[in-house]
């Protein structure tokens, strides 16, 4: 028997196929998105849920057509974003994204959504999260006039394959839409009230990793966060591993057996008896992309094609190896969870190193100090130690550099997650423990 696992992600969609019996991964699809709409708002990021489905539907099928035995189905999806639905199950608006930015504009009063909600009631959000994003769109009015409640992308796709008409939503994903009690590990309803929202748009949360519906017979479990996903696909015991991912964004991330409050690090429910400790970076591998479009952008302007120049960063890395060269960056080129405002810094300038290289390397050390930084609060906080580094996403997987800064930075041995979609693992193992095929303590928790 087999079970599939779908990680909707920001620009890509993964499926694994998992053997249900060794745990191994048997095949992985990935497509591109190529979903987000332009707005002309450069603080808006919104993508075309109907896109998104079209996207998954030829390739889910085409799994079941190649595979007989599938027993279940596993959902991971990018987190804080949500889709609005009607009483009947159908989206009623595109996705709007974590990176979605009207949570900061200052609209109200001269207040953002995330500044009203810090001032008003002590609790901190970011822009993006969406309980932030829906009180934005009630207090202008822009919610869809038919809309009934919201949910994540993953959990929109359950809905469809399961035929829901309401959304039913894990605490995973619960909690990364902010005002969310992760003690009682349930929505704010009072101050969501006391915000201006309506607390019946809210979707049901469940603390378990549950079976929400089937589709063609196969169980669906209810989807988990992607960061969850990650971190139950990537490491073999949660108890003294740290976890750095990097994709568009990037994490660090810690298993915590109790609830515990660290400043400048989120608390986000794995389980009903877990806790992931995790310190984000927004901007993260989309660094290392944003340098990549700069050298094609010059590259192309003097008359080169338009291809990824990324071969080319990497060769220019092993030409200039000396690491003592390397610019000083400060990569937050999209600003801090805590500070959207804020911005990248490069220093350590000199004719003798005013070299590519030197700039590239700077980013990726840019890119670790910032994760490091985040370990060392979860450190300090919890007084653990972690005995294991492992990473995954394909930014550091296809980086030898990156894996070698990371290594001498974080001074833990690295290893690398061999399941390339890691998130899209980690759903699959979940959907077998929600329908009854795997234990608990086949889980890394």
């Amino acid at each position: 028997m087999k079970s599939i696992g779908i990680d909707i992600g920001t620009t890509t969609i993964s499926f694994v196929i998992t053997d249900n019996d060794t745990l191994t991964v048997l095949q992985k699809y990935t497509i591109a998105g190529n979903s987000f709409i332009q707005t002309g708002n450069s603080w808006e990021r919104i993508q075309d849920t109907d896109v998104i489905l079209s996207r998954i539907r030829p390739v889910l099928y085409e799994i079941l057509d190649t595979y007989s035995d599938i027993s279940a189905i596993g959902i991971t999806s990018q987190m804080h974003g949500i889709v609005y639905t009607d009483s009947g199950g159908h989206a009623v608006s595109p996705l709007y994204t974590w990176q979605d930015g009207r949570g900061a504009l200052p609209e109200f009063n001269g207040r953002s959504i995330c500044r009203s909600l810090s001032e008003d009631t002590g609790i901190k959000v970011a822009p993006g999260y969406g309980l932030v994003t829906h009180l934005y769109n009630v207090k202008k009015g822009i919610v869809p006039a038919d809309a009934s409640s919201f949910c994540t992308i993953g959990d929109y796709l359950g809905m469809v394959l399961t035929g829901r008409r309401t959304p039913r939503i894990h605490i995973s994903q619960a909690a990364g839409m902010g005002l969310f009690d992760l003690k009682k590990l349930e929505f704010r309803y009072e101050k969501i009230a006391d915000a201006g929202a309506d607390p019946a748009f809210l979707p049901e949360a469940t603390k378990n990793f549950s079976v929400s519906g089937t589709f063609k017979g196969i169980p669906v479990c209810v989807s988990i966060g992607d960061n969850q996903a990650s971190f139950l696909g990537s490491v073999t015991d949660g108890t003294d591993t740290v976890l750095v991912n990097v994709g568009t964004g990037s994490q660090v991330s810690v298993m915590s057996r109790q609830y515990i409050e660290i400043p400048g690090i989120e608390t986000r429910p794995l389980t009903d008896s877990t806790y992931l400790l995790v310190g984000a970076a927004v901007c993260g591998g989309a660094a290392f992309a944003s340098l990549e479009k700069f050298f094609r952008t010059y590259a192309v302007a003097a008359g080169a094609p338009d291809i990824s120049q990324y071969d080319i960063m990497k060769k220019l890395l092993e030409l200039q190896a000396e690491k003592d060269d390397a610019w000083q960056i400060r990569t937050t080129f999209s600003g801090t969870r805590s500070n959207p405002e804020d911005s990248g810094i490069i220093t350590g300038i000199r004719t003798d190193n005013f070299h590519p290289a030197a700039m590239i390397r700077g980013v990726l050390n840019g890119m670790a100090e910032e994760l490091y930084e985040l370990y060392e609060l979860i450190e300090t906080g919890t007084g653990r130690h972690m005995a294991k580094l492992t990473a995954s996403g394909n930014a550091v997987r296809q980086n030898k550099v990156f894996q070698q800064i990371l290594e001498e930075r974080f001074n833990i041995p690295l290893t690398i997650v061999q399941n390339e979609e890691e998130a899209a693992y980690g759903a699959s193992l979940c959907a077998l423990y929600a329908s009854g095929q795997l234990s608990k303590r086949q889980l890394p928790v």
